[in-house]
């Protein structure tokens, strides 16, 4: 993103200036209330509800800023967890005497009594919020601050506007001008909540404009006014998560040093400027992971850039040139972004594997597709051999493997300090498999430590260095296929699904069936079906299956859930 300011300084007051949008009679301090928290921080959700109750009693008096750091806030990457941090949440936290979350700064001041580390901590536990907030809003100030902002549709850039008068003279020569942008509503997980895979994050940092430590500012005077305009342009998303414009907040504060807020201020931004009525992106195609099974469901990511509310759209895709459609219908608004997963579907392994996803004709069809690829998962043979060299945390160290269908076939660890250790895994059945190697303290191995997975023969079926974060993964196995290599259907209908004891089968004159469970075997076989053919599956335990029905060449495969 890029970045550019205008700055206008002056040693008197602003009436020498145009019409300004901050105050120069004198006024009482604004609270800038940081609040460290996280994804897996079970106290947090109390702590975030009491400082969102500080800004609803006093929206115009206390500005939150949310910053997700520590071990709390490290993303799980198997289960698909977004990334909250920032890369200025170390820094600010290693300032603030921290010493367990949920914790919080209150103007990043010193308050003798209430420091969460007993000592000089400008860090206090969510029990000490509310008392400081309003002891420091009673407090007058020598300086106010006021700032505006707007997002320009057309051109993606928002400008903004920020203002600062020295009421009186600050102890300080220097001070320095921060603008941290915040994004609001963001969905995620959050432990301890109720609701906690699908948690809102309010005030969530996303970035410092003015960067780690804001611009320094040197005309701190009584009657010294300070005006910035900055134009700054928005990013599709901050670390992966997508960026919702109207969901976008701005706090602005002055410090005396890196420590001490003076005040500050806040604003949600406007939007405005032209933009095409009805044209949607496609933004991405989410990554597509190494696949031993012939079944994929694509996930993407569109973008309404159109004035027009967005309530359905047709996305076309292949997938190594079998084609698909699906009609996507809700409510999604400009400059809005929503995640998408398309129905899954066969397809034939052929090594290097294409998707390709298109999106129907709209103003603008230059950003309506797109195309990636995947692997075919390595095959093995024979019993696995695990090798893991631990550091001197041996005990956030664990692994799994998985069949397809979630089965945990294999596991192990925590381990002790310092040590090689070698895991010998024996799988039940050729099928496809997952292994996960995992750190709970989300930082994997030191450098000249790592996890190596060969089989019988030497194959390497996975190897890291040791720096993999809180974990990865790997598949890999025999394909399972189950011979849905076309896209031809007899047109059978197989009903009820799922099934109990009796599947029915119209439509399939004289074909044949066979079905298969997950790992490929076939389980039940039947020749010249009858027109309104019953079979009974009583012997079939719970589970997912295969339908494969093949008559005159042509071959109609559907999934079969059986429920008892």
């Amino acid at each position: 993103m890029k970045l550019k300011a205008l700055l206008i300084f002056a040693l008197c007051a602003p009436a020498a200036f145009a019409q300004t949008i901050v105050s120069t009679t004198n006024e009482n301090k604004k609270v800038i209330l940081e609040e460290f928290t996280g994804i897996y921080c079970y106290y947090c959700p109390q702590g975030h509800a009491i400082a969102q109750q500080l800004k609803d009693d006093n929206p115009d008096d206390v500005f939150v800023i949310n910053i997700h750091e520590g071990a709390f806030a490290v993303p799980n990457v198997f289960i698909g967890d977004p990334e909250f941090r920032t890369a200025y949440g170390t820094a600010i936290v290693a300032q603030t005497g921290l010493v367990g979350y949920p914790a919080g700064t209150v103007n990043r001041h010193y308050f003798p009594g209430a420091s969460q580390n007993g000592q000089t901590g400008t860090a206090m536990g969510r029990a000490n919020w509310s008392d400081k907030t309003y002891e420091t809003i009673d407090l007058p100030s020598y300086l106010n601050m006021a700032t505006e902002a707007d997002i320009d549709l057309a051109t993606g850039e928002m400008t903004i506007l920020v203002e600062a008068f020295y009421t009186g003279s600050s102890p300080e020569s220097s001070n320095f001008l921060n603008v941290a942008l915040l994004q609001n509503n963001t969905i995620g997980p959050q432990a301890g909540a109720t609701n906690e895979f699908e948690y809102n994050h309010m005030h969530r940092l996303v970035d410092m404009i003015t960067g780690q430590w804001g611009e320094e500012i040197t005309q701190t005077s009584a009657g010294d006014f300070v005006s910035r305009t900055y134009t700054y342009e928005i990013p599709g998303d901050f670390s992966g998560v997508p960026v919702v414009l109207e969901d976008l907040e701005l706090v602005v504060f002055m410090t005396e040093t890196t420590q001490e807020v003076i005040s500050g201020n806040g604003t949600t931004p406007t939007l405005s400027g032209s933009a095409l009525q009805n044209d949607v992106s496609l933004r991405l195609i989410e990554d597509i992971a190494d696949q031993c099974y012939g079944e994929i469901a694509p996930v993407v990511e569109i973008k309404n850039l159109g004035t027009d509310v967005l309530s359905s759209l047709v996305i076309d895709y292949t997938v190594n040139d079998l084609s698909y459609d699906y009609t996507w219908t809700g409510e999604l608004l400009t400059y809005q972004t929503t995640s998408i997963e398309l129905p899954e579907v066969p397809f034939a392994f052929s090594g290097t594997n294409t998707v390709s996803i298109s999106l129907a004709d709209d103003e603008d069809n230059s950003n309506n597709t797109l195309t990636t690829t995947f692997e075919d998962a390595q095959g093995y043979s024979g019993e696995l051999t695990l090798t893991i060299e631990t550091d001197g945390a041996g005990n956030q160290v664990t692994w799994e493997v998985r069949r397809y269908d979630g089965q945990l076939r294999a596991s192990g660890g925590p381990y002790g300090n310092n040590q090689t250790y070698t895991e010998t895994i024996s799988l039940s059945s050729d099928s496809c498999y997952t292994f996960f190697i995992f750190d709970s303290n989300g930082d994997g191995l030191l450098s000249g430590n790592g996890v190596t997975l060969v089989d019988s023969q030497g194959t390497e079926l996975f190897y890291s260095a040791g720096d993999y974060g809180s974990g990865t993964r790997e598949t890999f196995g025999y394909q399972v296929a189950l011979g849905v290599n076309d896209n031809a259907s007899i047109g059978a209908i197989v009903y009820p699904n799922p099934a109990k004891n009796t599947l029915n089968i119209s439509g399939a004159e004289s074909a044949s069936i066979d079905i298969y469970d997950v790992t490929g075997r076939v389980v039940m076989q039947r020749g010249q079906l009858d027109n309104n053919a019953a079979l009974d599956i009583s012997s079939l335990n719970t589970g997912v299956y295969f339908v494969r029905l093949v008559n005159n060449g042509q071959t109609q495969t559907e999934k079969l859930i059986v429920s008892k």
